[in-house]
C-alpha cells in the first residue's frame, strides 16, 4: 500500500495528502467517510486521460493528519488553499465523493479565485433543511450511524469503534456483506475483482489510526456547515444515482436546486459507487473544459 505525503501546515499541524502527479493541472481530491487511502485506480486513469494530477486531501483525524475536534466542513478550505500552494498550482478544480462532496462544495464556495470548479459526486447534503427528509431511503446501516451521531458525542463515538472493529481486517471478499444494507443490487456488482480489494483498502487505512477523522465527519454533517451553497459562483456538477443507499438520491436533487451554479447529473438505474463510472468519465471531461487547456 502507497504511504501519502505530508505537509506541515501555517498553524504547525500536519497535513496528509495522496498524490498522483499525472498531468499539467490540479485536482483536489476529497475522499468518503470513512474512505481515506490510496486513490482508486478508476479515478487514476481518468485523470492521467484528461491531465490532471491527483492530490486527496486527508481530512484531520485520518491517517497522521492532525485531528482538529469540532471542525466544521468550511474549514477544509484553508487546508485545500495550503495543499494547492504547497503543490504549487495557484488554480485548481476539486471533486469530492460521498462525505467528500460537501468538502468539494465548500471549496468551490470559499476558494472562488483558485477553485475553477468543482464536482460533488454522490454527496451529502445538509442536515435539517427544509424539504429534504435527511434519513428517508437510507440504508439501515446509515440510519444507525446518523441516528447515534444526532443523539450526541458518546453514542457515536460507540458506534463507530464498534463498526470500526469489524473494518480494521477486512478484504475485498467481505466487503459487499459488511455494508450489504447500503448497496443496491448495482452496486454490488460494482464491488467485485479489483473494486472491492480497493474499497477493503481505503476502509482497513481509514480506521488505521482510530475513529476520529469518521467521527468528526459525521458531526460536522449534521451540524450548520459554515457557508452558504447560494454563494457558490463556479460551475458545480451534481453526480447522483437513483439507486442509492448510502446518499439517497433525494440528496442530490436537493443540492442541485439549491446551489445557482449546478449542473445536474442525476442518473437513473445507478447507485453509490456505480455511478462514478459516468462521472469519472464524463465529468473530468466536464471539469477540464472548466479549467481549459
Amino acid at each position: 500500500m502507497s504511504a501519502p505525503s505530508f505537509l506541515t501546515l501555517a498553524d504547525g499541524t500536519r497535513l496528509d495528502y495522496f498524490l498522483a502527479d499525472l498531468g499539467d493541472d490540479l485536482l483536489i481530491y476529497h475522499h468518503g467517510t470513512p474512505a481515506a487511502g490510496p486513490i482508486g485506480s478508476d479515478l487514476l486513469a481518468a485523470a492521467a486521460h484528461h491531465g490532471f494530477t491527483v492530490a486527496e486531501l486527508v481530512r484531520p483525524g485520518y491517517g497522521e493528519s492532525t485531528r482538529q475536534p469540532d471542525r466544521t466542513v468550511a474549514d477544509v478550505a484553508p487546508l485545500a488553499a495550503q495543499l494547492a500552494d504547497h503543490l504549487g498550482a495557484e488554480r485548481f478544480v476539486t471533486l469530492g465523493w460521498s462525505g467528500g462532496g460537501p468538502h468539494a462544495l465548500a471549496t468551490a464556495a470559499l476558494l472562488p479565485d483558485r477553485c475553477v470548479s468543482a464536482l460533488c459526486l454522490a454527496g451529502v447534503a445538509p442536515y435539517g433543511v427544509p424539504e429534504l427528509d435527511f434519513l428517508a431511503g437510507m440504508g439501515e446501516d446509515n440510519i444507525a450511524e446518523f441516528g447515534a451521531a444526532l443523539r450526541g458525542a458518546d453514542d457515536l463515538e460507540a458506534f463507530l469503534a464498534a463498526a470500526a472493529a469489524d473494518l480494521h481486517q477486512i478484504t475485498g471478499e467481505q466487503v459487499v456483506d459488511a455494508l450489504l444494507s447500503l448497496l443496491p443490487a448495482v452496486d454490488q456488482d460494482y464491488l467485485t475483482g479489483e473494486q472491492g480489494e480497493e474499497m477493503a483498502a481505503e476502509l482497513r487505512w481509514s480506521v488505521s489510526r482510530g475513529i476520529w477523522g469518521w467521527f468528526d465527519d459525521d458531526v460536522a454533517f449534521c451540524q450548520p456547515w459554515g457557508f452558504d451553497l447560494a454563494q457558490i459562483r463556479v460551475p458545480v456538477q451534481v453526480w447522483q444515482g437513483s439507486e442509492d443507499l448510502m446518499v439517497p438520491f433525494a440528496h442530490g436533487e436537493w443540492l442541485a436546486q439549491a446551489i445557482p451554479a449546478a449542473q445536474p447529473a442525476l442518473r437513473q438505474g445507478h447507485g453509490h459507487l456505480s455511478v462514478s463510472t459516468l462521472a469519472f468519465s464524463d465529468g473530468l471531461r466536464q471539469l477540464r473544459d472548466d479549467l481549459g487547456t
